[in-house]
């Protein structure tokens, strides 16, 4: 990964990385690193309202420190148009196709779960426990 390089980290995974769970060592560097990190404003309202209500208010603001200083990623008319056809398509829930249609909208790298692919019908190769593959107006990987 380089430092031109964008990262789309999904929702679960800046919850893993601001709570330290045991998986966020293992892309912690993706964070920490060099490369541009975009947070989308779904990830921005799901992951603060999780925090609040699960981890408190000071979880909820250190991930908002952290987040805000990232490229956030408005949900424009486009985004929302593609992800519903990501949804009806793929049968993706529909945060997970409004992060998915946010990293189409220009290339960059995805880190998410390779569980939510799965469950809609998707195998991903996995190295570690996340998933990152490369997004650059492509199809979801193929089953």
């Amino acid at each position: 990964m380089t430092a031109s390089e964008l990262v789309l980290v999904d929702s679960s995974r800046w919850l893993e990385y601001i709570t330290g769970d045991e998986k966020a060592d293992a892309f912690g560097a993706v964070f920490q690193g060099a490369a541009e990190v975009f947070v989308p404003t779904i990830a921005l309202h799901e992951v603060f309202e999780i925090l609040l209500l699960r981890a408190g208010k000071t979880a909820a603001n250190v991930f908002l420190s952290e987040a805000l200083r990232r490229r956030i990623a408005d949900v424009t008319d486009t985004t929302a148009l593609a992800a519903a056809q990501l949804s009806i398509e793929f049968k993706l829930p529909i945060l997970v196709a409004i992060i998915y249609a946010t990293a189409q909208a220009q290339p960059t790298e995805l880190i998410a779960p390779d569980a939510l692919f799965r469950a809609s019908g998707r195998q991903i190769d996995l190295v570690t426990e996340w998933v990152p593959f490369r997004i650059a107006g492509s199809s979801p990987p193929a089953p």
